[in-house]
């Protein structure tokens, strides 16, 4: 396919200088044909079953429309990719990609704004995930197609041979991730079990991304919205503050958290809650099909999370469809977004049971308890429907992300750091980053 189009300066130089772009006109109007082949790129293994279900997705749309697209799996490098086909003035037609990406795709031009009225399904799909595809600016950048929250797994076996009930409140979850520690749950004899099973990684800002669960709970934030589209840093907050000292007690004081948490992905944890060695792990959904099998559909339960000082937000991510600048078929793109948002498309999407293109759907038509009778998805639809949280789609949520897991990770890798002082020193990091996207508060 053909594409003409123009991009900012600076755009195709290195993700760090990307991240200070603002954006520019999406492009010249490429020459426009309908009956075009649509490109999509999505980031997901090649070869996986992410891939095999965005084939499914495909087949399905085309077999609705009959209109052709060419489905191309990306992770490794994917970012830097796209950039590649940016500097060939050649992007793909559509992107599917993690709603926290709208930012930074914005920033740097490679999207064109949706135009909803072309999208009749997109007046189902929920509030707060077409919010989520609304850029700082207010303008729509992307379309959600699958949604998740982040729920509390517990080891139900464990609980129920220690007498205890499912925590309702902070106080109860410490209680309970002590009890996992030190009262031998799983009957080995052994010491060797712990409470809370945590990623707190700096890579890719694992550590914020996990404890942004508590300090919504507890009323804190990263960056605070003034108004205008502008943010301020809020981590020095009395809120903040208590959110993260109570999370740093779990490992430093308690040392509830597992050993290593603060080298460790979601990989390595995933493996320490389906190994045994810790009873409690704050996750979405997707995990359901493999802790299923590797540990017992009968050995955990999915519950909400307990309510923190002020209420029980959890972080809501999923997918999103972007259509890319400089498309000779936008009318393709628009029907591809409003296929994969339709009650069509997102049944296709849910069904089966690992890969699924959709965890949950984000058209308030579908119900998921037919499309999957299971009652602990019914529990994450309501978890991530009355206090499921996204992140805001600044221009680039990546630095802030980082800023934030490096600062987490310290404090509970090194408990002698003092909680005020770093957090402070973060403060300082996120109002700079916040200035050099052009979106600090005055």
């Amino acid at each position: 396919m053909h594409k003409q189009w123009l991009i900012g300066a600076g755009i195709l130089t290195s993700a760090v200088l990307l991240t200070g772009c603002s954006s520019g006109p999406a492009g010249t109007q490429a020459k426009q044909n309908p009956d075009a082949p649509l490109e999509l790129w999505t980031r997901t293994t090649p070869g996986g079953p992410g891939e095999k279900a965005t084939l499914k997705l495909a087949a399905g749309f085309e077999k609705a429309t009959g209109k052709k697209v060419k489905v191309t799996a990306i992770f490794d490098d994917f970012e830097t990719k796209l950039q590649q086909r940016a500097a060939q003035k050649n992007l793909p037609d559509i992107v599917l990609n993690d709603v926290t990406q709208l930012g930074t795709m914005h920033s740097q031009g490679l999207l064109r704004e949706i135009d909803l009225t072309k999208i009749k399904n997109s007046k189902d799909i929920a509030a707060q995930g077409l919010t989520s595809g609304k850029s700082v600016d207010g303008k729509q950048f992307g379309l959600p197609y699958s949604a998740q929250a982040s729920a509390l797994l517990i080891r139900k076996d464990w609980r129920e041979k220690l007498g205890l009930k499912v925590p309702a409140s902070w106080d109860e979850f410490s209680a309970m991730a002590k009890e996992f520690t030190t009262k031998d749950p799983d009957g080995n004899g052994k010491q060797d079990t712990y409470g809370l099973a945590a990623p707190l990684s700096t890579k890719r800002g694992y550590a914020s991304w996990y404890f942004s669960n508590f300090l919504w709970a507890a009323g804190g934030d990263f960056i605070t919205e003034s108004g205008d589209g502008k943010y301020k840093a809020s981590m020095t907050t009395p809120e903040a503050t208590k959110a993260v000292q109570w999370f740093r007690d779990l490992g430093c004081k308690d040392k509830t958290i597992q050993p290593g948490a603060v080298t460790m992905d979601t990989p390595p944890t995933n493996e320490t809650f389906e190994a045994g060695k810790a009873g409690m792990y704050v996750v979405g959904p997707y995990l359901l099909p493999r802790f299923d099998k590797s540990l017992g559909k009968d050995k955990y339960e999915v519950v909400p999370m307990p309510k923190g000082p002020k209420d029980a937000t959890v972080l809501a991510e999923g997918g999103s469809v972007y259509l890319m600048a400089g498309s000779d078929n936008q009318a393709g793109q628009d029907a591809f977004a409003d296929y994969a948002i339709s009650a069509e498309g997102q049944k296709l999407g849910v069904q089966g049971t690992e890969g699924n293109i959709v965890q949950l759907p984000v058209n308030k038509t579908v119900d998921i308890t037919k499309e999957r009778p299971d009652p602990r998805w019914k529990t994450y639809s309501e978890i991530y429907s009355t206090s499921g949280r996204y992140a805001p789609s600044i221009p680039n949520w990546t630095p802030v992300r980082q800023a934030a897991a490096d600062t987490v990770n310290a404090l509970v890798a090194d408990c002698g750091l003092d909680t005020g002082a770093k957090l402070k020193e973060l403060d300082s990091k996120l109002t700079s980053v916040l200035e050099e996207q052009g979106i600090a508060a005055s």
